[in-house]
């Protein structure tokens, strides 16, 4: 009879506990790009939910002037199949947002994924995130910098058993602007929207630039939101615009 070293053993019975494991669903953030006045930009998150297996994918159109969702958007979509995979769920999205995509001509604006610091990286600071807008060398200006800080908001009927310790929202401040101090309010929650899903926490997780030609520089903020999931916390993405 052969008998096994234990360590091994050890180590499979690990990682057939953790394949067997609750877990939440975190998307994958694509970021898609801008028109070329920078007055839209647009973006896709990925995945598959916990819980029902289905994979799913989300595009949004974000009208960067007025901070809100162009008509119509997001569009989302979910194949309630669990042997469907993510590609299908991305291509049936893509189809649906064409029209916006062409209209737009996002994809030939993409920006610059100036930051990205997404909720794997470990020793990140999940506040605070600092990034040069430019990717060029040498970098012209100086760093931006953004903070995020949790503020308690009232909770939604709907959350009031899920969340007990009460609802959050997010406040987003610019505290350097082109390597100079800066205490500029860029966002502030004055509720928290239905969609977040009972939010758990947030975190800033990256930045996206884009200079238009004759026009003012806009930047996107890239914000994680950690929500209450069927297997565990989900995370999902939010995008805010901003001029610095």
């Amino acid at each position: 009879m052969t008998i096994l070293p234990r360590a091994p053993i050890a180590l499979a019975a690990c990682l057939l506990a953790a394949a067997q494991a609750p877990a939440g669903d975190f998307s994958t953030f694509q970021s898609l790009g801008f028109s070329s006045d920078g007055k839209v930009y647009a973006f896709e998150e990925f995945g598959v939910q916990d819980g029902s297996g289905f994979p799913y994918s989300n595009v949004y159109f974000i009208d960067t002037e007025k901070d809100a969702y162009l008509s119509g958007t997001p569009i989302r979509v979910r194949i309630d199949d669990e042997a469907a995979d993510v590609a299908e769920a991305r291509a049936e999205s893509r189809d649906k947002a064409k029209a916006l995509i062409d209209a737009h001509k996002v994809l030939a604006n993409p920006g610059v994924l100036a930051a990205f610091n997404p909720m794997g990286e470990v020793g990140a600071d999940r506040k605070r995130i600092e990034y040069l807008p430019h990717a060029i060398e040498p970098t012209p200006g100086g760093i931006y910098g953004l903070v995020l800080e949790e503020i308690p908001l009232a909770l939604s009927h709907a959350c009031r058993d899920i969340t007990p310790d009460g609802g959050k929202g997010f406040r987003l401040k610019l505290v350097t602007r082109g390597g100079e101090a800066a205490d500029t309010v860029i966002h502030e929650d004055t509720r928290v929207p239905e969609s977040r899903n009972c939010p758990l926490s947030y975190q800033v997780s990256g930045a996206v630039t884009f200079n238009p030609p004759g026009a003012d520089p806009v930047h996107v903020a890239l914000v994680l939101v950690r929500s209450f999931g069927f297997e565990g916390a989900d995370g999902r993405w939010i995008a805010v615009p901003f001029r610095p």
